[in-house]
């Protein structure tokens, strides 16, 4: 196969709703921090772990996208490539560029301008911290490590840490796959980092932030989304295999969302083990019942939007903290009216919808197209190549 990108690669309904449901769940995360959804007049109404499991559950959440992300972006590379022995280092990192780059890059324009502007929300006031500082260390790629030393950035900066897992991973990655060449040098080492989850998380319990933002934990949930992609391209599952997958997958995913806590005593950082391995059995059984059941193509009625959530879930993530932070704000001047809070929640999703609609639209897929016109090319036709990738 050539690497030419001549037209989209299919996408999963199930798996886009997979998306949608981990970005609200990250963005009720931000918003119950500030307004604790369970202590509203929904609390009077509602179990309060059900609220609490509504609010937070934004870690948890980001590791599913980690999943997602490394099964998705290893299926696309093989349907491009044919095997990751064969992954073309510059289309790859091409790829890669153009999808997070530039809105990056907006990004941390317009927080630098708000920092120097003083507008409190965005102030890096910490005195181990500096707005140079974290400019460096989102474009490095070692926000994590920054905020590990030196404490929380404010919101807008935070939320990057992700990305200096991701990407790092998706520097090495290639490089990897070119170098051990085949399935069965790749797929013991990829084995290791998932099940070392557990243990590299416990090395990180004396420092809270390094805790969840450490770059290996993250690390083996991507690693068993590329596990998950290669056993989908080399085993064909029967129906009733998929329904098992994603009916038994989305059971213990969902338990350990709303009461995983009633197994930390007992399992300790093997949770966060179990909803990755979860989350991989959902995305299998998701892509696999769509390639045996076409029926099960069709997407779920009503759920059009949370689809769409998912599929723009990049620009969300990067700009729901402009919502949350004026919202919060007004919540706060018209005198935090805490048994009303929750009816924050519906307004402040829907803007932050909005604006990731609305980024996408104009900057970020714009400037992904341009850039994937402008720089691929196929090596064996020199044809440009266009379209968007679903990763």
């Amino acid at each position: 196969m050539t690497s030419t990108d001549s037209r989209p690669l299919a996408r999963n309904a199930g798996i886009d709703l997979l998306r949608g449901v981990s970005i609200l769940l990250v963005v009720m995360n931000h918003i119950g921090l500030r307004i604790p959804l369970h202590r509203t007049a929904l609390g009077e109404v509602l179990p309060t772990w059900l609220l609490k499991a509504l609010i937070y559950n934004g870690l948890p959440a980001v590791y599913v996208f980690f999943v997602v992300s490394g099964f998705l972006i290893t299926r696309n590379a093989l349907q491009r490539w044919g095997t990751l022995g064969a992954v073309h280092l510059r289309d790859f990192y091409v790829r890669r560029f153009a999808r997070i780059v530039p809105l990056l890059v907006m990004l941390i324009a317009v927080l630098g301008l708000l920092h120097e502007l003083g507008i409190h929300d965005y102030v890096i006031h910490r005195s181990t911290q500096s707005l140079g500082g974290a400019v460096a260390s989102a474009f490095g790629l070692y926000l994590n490590v920054y905020e590990a030393h030196t404490g929380y950035l404010p919101g807008n900066w935070d939320v990057l840490w992700s990305l200096s897992i991701e990407e790092l991973f998706y520097l090495g990655f290639p490089l990897l796959c070119l170098l051990l060449r085949r399935v069965r040098f790749m797929a013991p080492l990829l084995v290791l980092l998932v099940l070392s989850l557990p243990y590299t998380r416990g090395l990180a319990a004396g420092n809270e932030i390094w805790m969840e933002k450490a770059y290996l934990p993250g690390m083996s949930a991507i690693a068993s989304g590329v596990l998950g992609a290669l056993l989908a391209a080399r085993w064909q599952a029967s129906a009733s295999a998929a329904r098992a997958m994603v009916i038994g997958g989305g059971l213990v995913l969902t338990g350990l969302l709303l009461r995983g806590d009633l197994l930390w005593p007992y399992l300790g950082n093997g949770v966060m083990l179990l909803l990755v391995l979860s989350t991989v059995t959902l995305v299998l059984g998701l892509h696999a019942r769509a390639a045996v059941a076409p029926a099960a193509r069709r997407p779920l009625p009503g759920f059009g939007w949370l689809r769409a959530c998912g599929r723009l879930s990049y620009e969300i993530y990067l700009t729901h903290m402009f919502v949350v932070f004026v919202a919060v704000d007004l919540y706060r001047a018209v005198g935090r009216p805490l048994a009303t809070g929750f009816l924050w929640y519906p307004p402040i999703l829907l803007v932050a919808g909005g604006l990731g609609w609305v980024v996408a639209r104009w900057i970020s897929q714009p400037c992904e197209r341009g850039l994937r016109a402008r720089w691929l090319r196929s090596a064996s036709t020199g044809v440009v190549a266009s379209g968007r990738v679903a990763t």
